[in-house]
């Protein structure tokens, strides 16, 4: 893991923490988790609420601080009991990513994280696992 140095101004008896763009981007990205609570992601980061309602403003835009930045991008994804060969014949013909990761949430039941190079036969496993 890097170090990352966080600067503090003080004006007063006031204190504020100056996050950097990468702080701001995992705070934001843990609020956007399934069930997650905004209160509680800041409450847990010391940042105010509001301050995160801006910083997901920005992030949903493309403003501010995250201008530029790389985001994750979520796609649709519907789960049946039985796969069809069409669905798994679509999957495997879209070229993978060099890096990334998939994390997908059951909400009660499972957190499944697929990283890059895993074998397709093995996430199909684990996944029809789960159905049952």
């Amino acid at each position: 893991m890097s170090e990352t140095t966080i600067g503090v101004a003080t004006s007063g008896s006031a204190k504020r923490v100056l996050r950097t763009a990468e702080e701001k981007r995992c705070i934001v990205e843990a609020t956007l988790m399934p069930g997650a609570s905004i209160a509680r992601v800041a409450r847990e980061n010391g940042v105010n609420a509001n301050q995160v309602f801006q910083w997901r403003h920005e992030y949903r835009k493309g403003t501010g601080w995250a201008a530029g930045q790389a985001r994750s991008q979520l796609l649709p994804v519907t789960v049946t009991a039985e796969p069809s060969s069409i669905a798994v014949a679509e999957v495997a013909s879209v070229p993978s990513p060099s890096t990334g990761s998939i994390h997908i949430e059951l909400p009660g039941r499972a957190l499944v994280s697929v990283e890059p190079g895993v074998d397709a036969t093995l996430v199909r496993a684990v996944l029809e696992s789960l159905l049952r």
